[in-house]
Order: structure tokens, then sequence, then C-alpha cells
């Protein structure tokens, strides 16, 4: 149904130097998943299952979808949407009751006047990082349903198992080659979504933060620093580009089904890892520490391949 009515809208992504694919797509398919995932939570919720703060936190990204779609339709100016956005995260974070105190010997911080600024500062990345990962076809979709897999064999939560559902059956149009694009409006509710599991579930000492950040690796990892680098370039941050070594991979002849494979592949190893240093928590630091230098391993070896240009 969203698909016939991006076509009607001419809601079409169009090939260009910057993207990856090579026929006009539709896009905005993203709303499905918001659609299916916030009539399920009500249901969950209603049920008795989903708890009342965590349900709240959840819904407050409502305004966080209705703008991202406005968007996918008609450009929204960015300082807009970087507000909206802003707002969604103080709201939900506001409602999980904040942040609660990492435990680790000899770590103390000023909670509410720097953890606090930092932690929301990092929602809002993650909602955009989100949408800058979404350029592959199935690959945001493939790397949420992995966090939540996760998420619900260690909290039994059953808000994730709803958000797997909800992205399978996306995942079905979005396979390579992908019939319908997500949208902004799919990919940032993701990366809102996901992160809002992270606190809540670190707040109610069920899965850390800590590990939330180590399996959200991939992704932030690959963003952040594809982003320093531009910035180190002196290049206009705002605007569109091929750069992340996900797309590199694309670019060096390997097909979109393959970079699916090989974030699935980075995913098992980060999981073992989490596994281990769960039972032996002295290497949860060396273990993370040996995970992002494993990660700029392979940067390095697909910039042989396809250089970090500057421009």
């Amino acid at each position: 149904m969203i698909k016939n009515y991006a076509l009607r809208r001419k809601m079409v992504a169009l090939p260009n130097e910057r993207s990856l694919h090579n026929i006009p797509t539709p896009f905005g398919g993203g709303i499905a998943i918001v659609i299916t995932w916030y009539t399920g939570l009500i249901v969950l919720y209603f049920s008795g299952i989903v708890e009342k703060q965590f349900f709240l936190a959840l819904m407050s990204g409502v305004l966080l979808a209705i703008v991202s779609f406005i968007d996918d339709i008609i450009d929204i100016k960015p300082s807009v949407r970087l507000f909206v956005h802003f707002l969604t995260a103080v709201l939900a974070f506001w409602l999980l009751g904040g942040l609660r105190p990492l435990i680790l010997p000899g770590f103390e911080a000023d909670y509410q006047f720097l953890i606090y600024p930092l932690a929301i500062v990092g929602m809002v990345w993650f909602i955009n990082l989100f949408n800058f990962m979404d350029g592959v076809d199935g690959f945001a979709s493939v790397e949420a349903i992995i966090i939540c897999s996760v998420l619900f064999v260690f909290t039994w939560n059953l808000a994730n198992l709803l958000l797997v559902f909800c992205v399978s059956g996306f995942l079905y149009w979005n396979w390579p080659k992908a019939k319908i694009f997500m949208g902004d409006v799919g990919s940032t509710q993701l990366g809102f979504i996901i992160v809002v599991m992270g606190i809540h579930f670190h707040n109610t000492f069920d899965f850390s933060i800590l590990n939330w950040i180590m399996l959200t690796s991939p992704f932030w990892f690959d963003t952040t620093l594809t982003l320093f680098r531009r910035w180190r370039n002196r290049e206009k941050l705002s605007t569109g580009h091929r750069k992340h070594v996900y797309q590199r991979i694309i670019q060096a002849g390997y097909s979109h089904q393959k970079v699916i494979y090989f974030l699935i592949a980075i995913n098992i190893g980060i999981i073992i890892l989490i596994a281990v240093y769960r039972e032996i928590k002295v290497l949860q630091i060396p273990l993370f520490i040996l995970t992002l230098v494993l990660y700029y391993l392979i940067t390095l070896s697909v910039d042989r391949k396809v250089p970090f240009t500057k421009g």
C-alpha cells in the first residue's frame, strides 16, 4: 500500500552520482514499520506486557515519525529537523528517568551536568547515524533485526521481538534489489527506538549501556569515523557523499547482498565478544578496544581498494 502511495506521490529516489542504486525506486516505506510498530506497542502496553515508563518514552517517537515522513514528502530545513530530534530525545530521556550511574571501579562523574547532556547528544547522533547508514538495500533493516534479537535474548522483553517482526516485514520488500526504500521516516525511527531500548534496559539492569554500545558499534564506528575524516578534510558535512566504509565496499565491486553478509559476520563476532566479557568482566575494556582496532584495520583495508579522497 505504501509503495503504491509513494509512486502516486512521485516519492521516487532517482539514481545520481552519490547513490548506490541504478533504477528509480520509491521511498518512504518506513511508514509501514512505524504504523505496525506503534500499533503493536499499544497492544503490548494495554496487555500489561510493556511497562508505562518504557511505553511513554517510546511513544514520544511519534512526533519524530510525523516530521520525518513530512520531510520525505517535502524537504524540511535541517535546523527544524535537528530541533525535533533534540526535542524527541529530551522528552524520551526524561520519561526514562535519565541514565543510571555506570558501575565502574574508580569512575565518578557529574551525571546531571555532564553525562546527561552527553547522553542526549548521543541519542540525537544515533537517530541520525541510522539514517546515514541506510544506503545499501536491506543494510539498516538487518542491523536493527540483529540488535533487537540480541536484546530479546538477554531481556526477554517482547518489544524487541515486535520490532524484529515489523522490520522483517519491511525487509521482504527492501532485500536486494530493493522494491522500496524506508526513507527518513524509517531510518530515524529505528535509531530512536533502539537507543531508547538501550537506555531503558541499562536502567533496569537487564543489559548494560556498555554492552549496548558494543552491540551497536558496527554502525556508530563507521559513521563517526567517516564524519571525522570529512571534517578533517574541511568538507561541507551537510552535503551527501559515498564515503562510508560500507558504501566504498560497494564501489569496490561487491554486491549489496555481500555487504549484508559482511555485516552479519561482523555482528556474530561482536555477539561472541559480548557473551565472553559478560562472564569475564575484566575483559570488557580490552575486548572493546580490540574491536575498535579491528574496525580501523577493516577501514584501512577498504581505503586501499577505494581511497578516502577529498571533496
